[in-house]
C-alpha cells in the first residue's frame, strides 16, 4: 500500500509531522527517534531515519525549544581548545550526552570573564537544556543570569562545599602541594614554581606549592616565575633559561602545565643541564608526549575524561529533576613519577 505523500508547509520546509506521517508513527515517537533516545524500538528508529533522509528533514531547534520550553542543546564553556586538557573533557561530555538526545555547543572564553558573560547571554536566550561551565571565576552579571534562568548547571575542574552548587573536579591546591612534597622527598630544597596564563586554577596550584614549602620552612618568593602570557613550550624554555641564569642554586622546578615543562626539558638539553641530577623538573596535567620526553616528565595526572563523563552524568540527573548526591564530586589526581625528578 502506498503511503500518502506528506503535505508541506506553505514555506516549503519539511516538518517533523511530515517525517512522522511518512514513517507512520506519532510525532512524539519521531522526535524521540531523531534525538537518539534509547526508549524507541530499533525498527521504529530505522523507519523514522529513513523518512527523514528521504524528505531531507533538518530539525528546527528553535521550534523544539518553543514547544518544550527547553532545547536539546547543552552549552559547554571552556577557556581554550588549544589545550588538550579541555579537548579530553569535551569528548567525554559529548559521548555521555549524545546517546540521550542532547547536543553539545562549545563556547570558548579565552579566560575572559566578559567574553564568557557574552556567550552565556547568547546561549541562555535559546533556552538550553543545561549548562557545563569551567570553574567559578565569572562576573556577577553572569552569576545572576545563571541563577535567574533556572537552567541546570554543573561546574567543571574545581570544587566547592557551597550548598546547591553542583561540581566535579579535584583540589588544585592539594595537587600543587603533593607534587611539591614529592620534590622535597627527593632531597630538593630550592624548588621554583613557573607558571603562565595565571587563571584561578593556576593560582590554586601556586598556593599549594607555597603551603607545602612554608610547612617545611623553605618558601622563597624569589623562586617564583609567574607571567600572564599563554602557556607554551616556547615560553617554558625561555622561563627555564631565565630562572637558572638568575638563580643557579635552584635544584628543582615545578611547572604549572606540561607544555611549559616540556619546553623546560628541551631547554635543559640545549644548555647541557643534567635532569634530574642538576635540576629536577615536574609538570602538571600529564599531557600527550610527556612520557616520551628525555627524560620522561614527572607530572600530575588529572582525570579529564572522567570529569567530563561524571559532570555530564550529573547534569543529566539534574535535567531529569533529580538531586545528585554528593553535589560536589572529588575525582582526585595521581602523581606520575618518571625520570625527570
Amino acid at each position: 500500500m502506498n503511503r500518502p505523500e506528506p503535505k508541506r508547509r506553505s514555506s516549503g520546509r519539511v516538518t517533523l509531522s511530515d517525517v512522522a506521517q511518512l514513517a507512520t508513527v506519532s510525532p512524539i515517537t519521531a522526535s524521540r527517534a531523531l534525538r537518539g533516545e534509547r526508549s524507541v524500538a530499533p525498527d521504529l528508529v530505522a523507519r523514522v531515519l529513513a523518512a527523514a533522509q528521504q524528505l531531507g528533514y533538518v530539525p528546527d531547534p528553535a521550534a523544539r525549544a518553543l514547544a518544550s520550553q527547553r532545547s536539546s542543546q547543552v552549552p559547554v564553556l571552556v577557556p581554550l581548545l588549544s589545550n588538550a586538557l579541555f579537548v579530553d573533557v569535551l569528548d567525554a561530555v559529548h559521548r555521555t550526552l549524545h546517546p540521550h538526545g542532547f547536543q553539545t555547543l562549545i563556547g570558548v572564553t579565552h579566560y575572559d570573564p566578559q567574553e564568557e558573560e557574552q556567550l552565556l547571554r547568547s546561549y541562555l536566550a535559546h533556552r538550553p537544556a543545561g549548562l557545563l561551565l569551567t570553574g567559578f571565576d565569572r562576573t556577577e552579571a553572569a552569576r545572576q543570569m545563571i541563577a535567574a534562568s533556572g537552567v541546570p548547571c554543573v561546574y567543571l575542574m574545581e570544587l566547592t562545599q557551597a550548598p546547591n552548587v553542583y561540581c566535579v573536579g579535584f583540589s588544585q591546591q592539594d595537587a600543587g602541594h603533593a607534587i611539591t612534597e614529592h620534590l622535597l622527598a627527593r632531597g630538593r630544597r630550592r624548588i621554583a614554581f613557573v607558571a603562565a596564563q595565571l587563571d584561578p586554577r593556576t593560582l590554586q596550584r601556586a598556593e599549594g606549592y607555597r603551603r607545602c614549602l612554608r610547612e617545611h620552612g623553605l618558601y622563597d618568593p624569589k623562586l617564583e616565575r609567574l607571567v600572564p602570557e599563554p602557556s607554551s613550550m616556547r615560553l617554558g624554555g625561555e622561563l627555564f633559561t631565565e630562572l637558572l641564569r638568575a638563580r643557579p642554586d635552584c635544584d628543582a622546578v615545578f611547572f604549572n602545565n606540561d607544555d611549559l615543562a616540556q619546553g623546560g626539558l628541551l631547554a635543559a638539553l640545549r644548555l647541557g643541564v643534567a635532569v634530574p641530577d642538576r635540576v629536577a623538573v615536574a609538570g602538571f596535567n600529564d599531557l600527550s608526549g610527556s612520557d616520551q620526553m628525555l627524560p620522561p616528565l614527572t607530572t600530575v595526572h588529572t582525570p579529564r575524561s572522567e570529569i567530563g563523563q561524571a559532570s555530564a552524568a550529573m547534569l543529566l540527573a539534574l535535567m531529569r529533576g533529580e538531586m545528585p548526591q554528593p553535589n560536589s564530586l572529588d575525582l582526585g589526581f595521581e602523581l606520575r613519577l618518571r625520570g625527570s625528578s
